[in-house]
């Protein structure tokens, strides 16, 4: 089995992105599957292009994406995505979409076709839990973007989203250490090959 990891470089005027940071330290397989990595731009369109192409030219199994979602507390695989970008900052291009949709005439939203509950129960030593939005930025276009594509095949995709990092200094919003989400997203992969 063969599973895409992709994390985003920083956005939002942030230095840094903690997915960037986690894939550097996930190891090369998880529970016999062989992982590819990659970074992203935090861009709409350029993100599902490439990783559409990588996913497609390494002939993945399942593709997990991961982003960072400043604010929340715990790993939360995300359930659905919807057919609708609404930025409420520009991406890393500069591009600000309101109320487009991310496939024209595309159905109103797909589920994540990853075992999101078995990913969360996986992640036990850490604090985790389905989430049902996974907002209307960069993250959510990827997903919907990708569910659409592989819609009918056998390829499943998904996306994790993650806390900040201690490094990032945020005192005044939930922080999680790198180690514990890189922990996490091991757990979570390892459910995805199990499944």
């Amino acid at each position: 089995m063969k599973i895409l990891v992709t994390a985003f470089d920083a956005f939002g005027g942030e230095s840094i992105n903690p997915t960037e940071q986690a894939l550097e330290l996930l190891p090369e397989e998880v529970g016999g599957a062989e992982l590819v990595k990659t970074v992203i731009p935090t861009k709409f369109g350029e993100s599902l292009r490439r990783v559409i192409a990588l996913a497609e030219e390494s002939s993945v199994d399942a593709i997990v994406c991961l982003g960072q979602a400043g604010g929340r507390k715990h790993i939360t695989p995300e359930r659905v995505a919807i057919n609708v970008m609404d930025a409420e900052i520009p991406d890393n291009a500069g591009y600000q979409p309101v109320d487009v949709p991310v496939v024209e005439g595309g159905p109103a939203a797909y589920f994540s076709t990853l075992p999101v509950k078995e990913m969360v129960a996986a992640m036990d030593d850490c604090p985790a839990r389905v989430s049902n939005t996974a907002g209307t930025f960069v993250c959510n276009q990827l997903l919907y973007g990708l569910l659409h594509h592989f819609a009918g095949t056998e390829v499943r995709g998904g996306f994790v989203h993650v806390p900040y990092i201690q490094e990032q200094n945020k005192a005044d919003k939930p922080m999680m250490a790198l180690a514990e989400i890189v922990e996490g997203i091991k757990q979570a992969l390892w459910a995805v090959q199990a499944s």
